[in-house]
């Protein structure tokens, strides 16, 4: 009789139950003659009680001594999937040799933990300050810098960064409102334009200024120039430099009027630097570094890629799909507006999302009820990823809150 003790619970095994499984550690110790061997797979080994110790956990163990008794496996559902598997493979035994149904189940909740691991790790990363306090130890003018970075980067850190973060998010507002007011026709005129251009500068002056505190008080440069954050900073405020130079090269060919569409010699220029205007939107995205909602979005669209391109597809198979149905049966009528199968895009993109515009209809019976399995498979597909993303939005969301409430 093999005497096992493990964690203190003594076990016993016949050799010749032990033995035939020749590849776990207990049929190696009922198979080995030299002793020295033995030591190896053991923990102890008492000479007086002829006992053989190992430092595991003996509630595992349990199934570990059934198996080696009716052959199988058996998992339970309470166990740890991590520690399990970890038990296992010390004591050299297979999931294999556990029931399809349970090692099925055991395999799905083991995904689980793994896919809620990652995540954590994920999130963690995305928590984890760029400037933590061991980062900033040993660095020149670390202390200053530490205080700087958590003025401009930790809104929960003092009263005065709070006050700064809320002049932030006004100043991106104030920019995003200037932006859209410069396209209104009475704000066209020579003052309106000129307030605007001034509420411009005084916004680019506040994004330069908070983003070159941030890339000084930066613990890491490279950490810093990686992130996407201050990617999107960066963003914010080229547009309006590149605007100036593109101004300065243009201002000896182009003769300007009100508007820089109406000018008398249009220029490649001059079509380069309204894209360049265009870039100002992405200043909405600043919000994001101080809105917990917009960046748990983003985590979640991040994790749910998979899922978010799987819908597009549907969505493009619909629309391919229902376009040339609808144009097959509609193209003869007269009047139509589905031509061709490009023209029937539109409507079907439209009546897939169910806003349904009412520009294009169908006029024959056929047409109707294409139209209706357009409609009932986008309301099917609009209602597909609504759980799965509001589900793990709503996780997500949790815990961010939940690591601002401690910091």
């Amino acid at each position: 009789v093999l005497n096992v003790n493990v964690g203190g619970k003594l076990f016993q095994i016949a050799y010749k139950v032990a033995a035939q499984y020749p590849i776990t550690r207990l049929g190696k110790l009922a198979l080995y003659t030299d002793p020295m061997k033995k030591l190896q797979l053991c923990d102890d080994y008492s000479v007086q009680k002829n006992e053989y110790f190992f430092d595991r956990d003996p509630s595992i163990f349990h199934y570990i001594f059934q198996f080696y008794h009716s052959g199988v496996l058996w998992v339970m559902d309470e166990m740890c999937p991590s520690n399990f598997v970890e038990e296992i493979e010390y004591w050299g035994i297979h999931l294999k040799y556990s029931q399809r149904c349970c090692r099925i189940l055991f395999e799905e909740k083991q995904d689980e933990l793994n896919e809620y691991l990652k995540i954590q790790k994920e999130l963690e990363a995305e928590l984890e300050p760029l400037g933590s306090v061991e980062q900033f130890e040993g660095k020149f003018l670390g202390r200053f810098r530490k205080m700087i970075w958590n003025l401009i980067e930790n809104p929960y850190s003092s009263v005065p960064a709070k006050i700064i973060a809320v002049m932030s998010s006004i100043f991106v507002l104030i920019s995003i409102v200037g932006m859209t007011l410069s396209t209104v026709e009475e704000m066209k005129h020579k003052t309106g334009k000129m307030c605007i251009e001034q509420l411009e500068v005084v916004c680019a002056i506040f994004f330069t200024s908070e983003y070159l505190m941030r890339l000084i008080a930066s613990s890491s440069f490279k950490k810093f120039l990686r992130a996407a954050f201050n990617a999107v900073d960066l963003v914010a405020i080229l547009p309006f430099y590149i605007q100036i130079l593109f101004e300065n090269l243009d201002e000896g060919e182009m003769l300007y009027h009100e508007e820089l569409h109406k000018v008398e010699n249009v220029s490649k220029l001059g079509k380069v630097l309204k894209l360049i205007k265009l870039m100002r939107i992405f200043r909405i995205l600043k919000l994001a570094r101080h809105s917990t909602g917009l960046r748990a979005f983003g985590f979640t669209i991040r994790q749910c890629y998979q899922q978010v391109c799987c819908l597009l597809l549907f969505i493009a198979m619909g629309v391919f799909t229902f376009s040339a149905l609808m144009h097959s049966v509609e193209h003869d009528v007269p009047g139509t507006n589905f031509t061709s199968i490009p023209y029937a895009w539109w409507w079907a993109a439209v009546s897939l999302s169910t806003v349904g515009y009412g520009d294009s209809v169908p006029d024959t019976v056929l047409g109707r009820v294409v139209a209706f399995g357009c409609i009932s498979f986008g309301i099917i597909l609009n209602g597909m990823p609504i759980s799965i993303l509001y589900n793990k939005f709503s996780d997500y969301y949790a815990k961010l809150k939940a690591h601002e409430n401690e910091t």
